[in-house]
């Protein structure tokens, strides 16, 4: 990582800031005055000290949040003032979400200070399930549900084709669908209801991965128990190898 993004990360200064604090020379590595603003710092090798000062990393720390309906995933945004940053600011240590939730949608959300498990996460080639819960008007046609299921429909000039999606009941004039998705696009689970023809009432994530909401109330934080981490670690420790996996198959036909 950047050495001004690790000394943002570590709480010395804003980004900004931490140039400052390089360019004047009073941030060196391994002993070496370091002015260079590209220099990566390498955490776990590399004892990096400001004004003699050595500078440790937090201790990676990783909460489930359920996000209330009608705040945004978001620590600052000019236009709104609600967004998650004060339910954040409760923690003891700087985190933040790992993905979206549009405003008007709500459930699970990752918050941690573990950028490398946060990316491989989020990139689109893993492919992480999210499973939603989604309130509906009408009730949507079995016949388009099981042509979308089977061949996906064009959003963002991508293929969407849900992995599952099932009807749980109905609840008064709504009908509730459970919906898994892979692709995370923007307002995916949105964009597929009105594609079939139907109208989101409410929409929950219920599930990011091997991670669920269960019990968890709108605006609770809890930390991961150490039975989650574990399921946690092995389901990232996966992604990372079939990564390199996929770099060694390449490198085998060329």
């Amino acid at each position: 990582m950047r050495l001004n993004k690790f000394l943002s990360f570590c709480g010395i200064a804003s980004r900004r800031k931490a140039e400052e604090l390089i360019l004047s020379g009073k941030v060196s590595i391994n002993g070496k005055i370091i002015k260079d603003l590209s220099y990566k710092v390498k955490p776990e090798k590399d004892k990096v000290y400001v004004e003699g000062k050595l500078i440790t990393p937090p201790t990676k720390v990783y909460y489930l949040f359920y996000k209330p309906k009608g705040v945004l995933t978001s620590l600052y945004d000019p236009h709104h003032k609600e967004t998650i940053k004060p339910f954040l600011d409760k923690l003891p240590f700087k985190v933040f979400p790992v993905g979206r939730l549009d405003k008007h949608s709500e459930g699970l959300i990752l918050l941690t200070n573990d950028g490398e498990l946060a990316n491989l996460l989020l990139h689109p080639r893993y492919e992480v399930k999210r499973v939603y819960k989604v309130w509906v008007s009408p009730k949507l046609e079995e016949e388009k549900i099981k042509k979308l299921t089977q061949s996906g429909v064009i959003i963002e000039e991508k293929l969407i084709k849900p992995l599952n999606f099932n009807l749980l009941k109905a609840d008064k004039d709504k009908w509730i669908y459970q919906i898994t998705v892979k692709e995370g696009i923007k307002r995916e689970v949105r964009k597929i209801i009105d594609f079939l023809g139907g109208k989101v009432h409410r929409l929950v994530r219920i599930k990011f991965g091997p991670l669920s909401l269960e019990n968890l109330k709108p605006g609770e934080i809890r930390p991961l128990s150490r039975k989650e981490l574990r399921i946690l670690f092995s389901f990232v420790s996966q992604l990372k190898n079939s990564k390199i996996l996929d770099k060694t198959s390449s490198a085998e036909l060329t």
